[in-house]
């Protein structure tokens, strides 16, 4: 997959630019499939009024509002009880798919479950927008001071898609997200590469090819 990898959305010129490229053609020309599973398993997002607001575009994250061809809804934790024929052609056909936020370890069990995080390798030509949490699961791992909830199996692990970590939402210090100081403090415990970025910033991934998209502060810790 292509991976637009960002703390806060589409939130400023040059990571639209980012997604654009990544498409190969206009957004009013791409189809678009917003799943908003993490956001069901963190207490402070969803399930409710903040989940409307993503699946809606009315949140304070520019997704699903950036003038989509088409927008649909891929909710994960539906899939294992209807038919792969179902959402697997619709997956396959669609440019781009819009993750949200919330918490990483539930929509990566969901990830799993469902048979998404499986079909992935086969998604060559698919952008994946990650929000915070949507961007983490890509990750190989996300420090105890990200999980709020353990699947079943106590498993803390995340797909490892990409060889880095990300803690997002970089804010200077008494700014609501976290400080840089603790952004280091996490990635003390943190065994690999690790991006501190704030929510002007998106890590873009083609081809193995790792670059940063910023009109923010961020750093390689």
């Amino acid at each position: 997959m292509k991976l637009l990898l960002t703390s806060g959305g589409v939130t400023n010129t040059s990571i639209r630019d980012a997604l654009v490229e990544m498409l190969g053609k206009p957004i009013t020309d791409s189809t678009a499939l917003c799943i908003p599973t993490a956001m069901y398993g963190h207490p402070s997002v969803g399930p409710g009024t903040r989940a409307w607001q993503f699946i809606s575009g009315n949140s304070e994250n520019p997704m699903v509002d950036l003038g989509w061809k088409s927008v649909g809804v891929l909710e994960l934790t539906a899939l294992p009880s209807i038919d792969e024929e179902r959402w697997v052609p619709l997956v396959r056909e669609t440019d781009v798919l819009l993750v949200a936020g919330g918490d990483v370890l539930y929509l990566c069990h969901w990830m799993r479950e469902s048979g998404l995080a499986d079909l992935l390798p086969s998604l060559s030509e698919t952008v994946w927008v990650g929000l915070s949490a949507g961007s983490m699961v890509m990750t190989p791992e996300v420090g105890e001071d990200f999980i709020q909830w353990r699947p079943p199996t106590g498993d803390d692990s995340t797909l490892g898609i990409v060889d880095f970590s990300i803690c997002p939402h970089l804010a200077q210090e008494g700014m609501p997200g976290n400080s840089m100081d603790e952004a280091e403090q996490w990635a003390a415990g943190i065994s690999g590469p690790a991006y501190a970025m704030d929510d002007q910033t998106a890590i873009k991934v083609v081809d193995g090819s790792v670059e940063v998209v910023s009109e923010g502060h961020w750093k390689l810790l």
